[in-house]
């Protein structure tokens, strides 16, 4: 078993997950004015994606402009990796690769704790990837404690690069935003993706 075979029902059967989905997690989320130049990518690149409408044009066009995003915002003091290798327990089926992983370390040559965000991309269906996304963020959850960064709380986003879909994982509680966020909400996305950073600099 690897991450992209689980089911939301198999994920919270087997690491015992409480999962609500009534709940609206970043409604008080101000939102982050985009740069220019991510204005600019955004503007050439939807009509590209949804003509080409695959998955890796969709990661490529409008997924990785908005992480790296992320990084400049936070003048480049994370990590961003794409499609990398992350088995943290194989015997549990966490195994396998995550389309992109946001870490609050500032090495880039291999992942370093602590994993704060894993996006999982798709081409069309976001319930699809919800299982997955999570079974992922179970891993980061487990990954950080191992290295002895343990946080508060893991997020994930499942994207089509178009539409956003959140999610936050505490102790053994995963909420699923009830509000799904589009590309023209740049602004709200950066926000929240921005926002695992800044309740970790609180903490210190």
């Amino acid at each position: 078993m690897a991450y992209s075979d689980f089911t939301i029902d198999q994920v919270q059967e087997l690491f015992e997950i409480s999962l609500i989905v009534n709940q609206s997690l970043f409604s008080d989320t101000t939102g982050v004015l985009p740069s220019d130049r991510l204005r600019l990518d955004l503007d050439e690149n939807l009509p590209l994606t949804i003509a080409i409408n695959s998955e890796k044009a969709r990661s490529e066009f409008l997924i990785a402009p908005v992480l790296a995003e992320v990084r400049r915002h936070l003048n480049y003091e994370c990590s961003l990796f794409s499609g990398t290798e992350f088995s943290v327990e194989p015997e549990q089926g966490l195994r396998g690769y995550c389309d992109f992983i946001l870490s609050a370390g500032t090495e880039q040559y291999f992942i370093s704790a602590p994993i704060v965000t894993i996006v999982e991309a798709k081409n069309e269906n976001l319930s699809a990837g919800l299982g997955q996304c999570i079974a992922e963020m179970v891993a980061a959850q487990r990954f950080n404690i191992k290295k002895n960064h343990p946080i508060d709380s893991i997020y994930g986003v499942v994207t089509t690069g178009t539409n956003w879909r959140f999610l936050r994982l505490r102790e053994r509680t995963v909420v699923i935003d009830s509000v799904e966020y589009y590309i023209n909400q740049v602004d709200k996305i950066l926000a929240i993706l921005l926002q695992p950073f800044a309740e970790l600099a609180a903490q210190k």
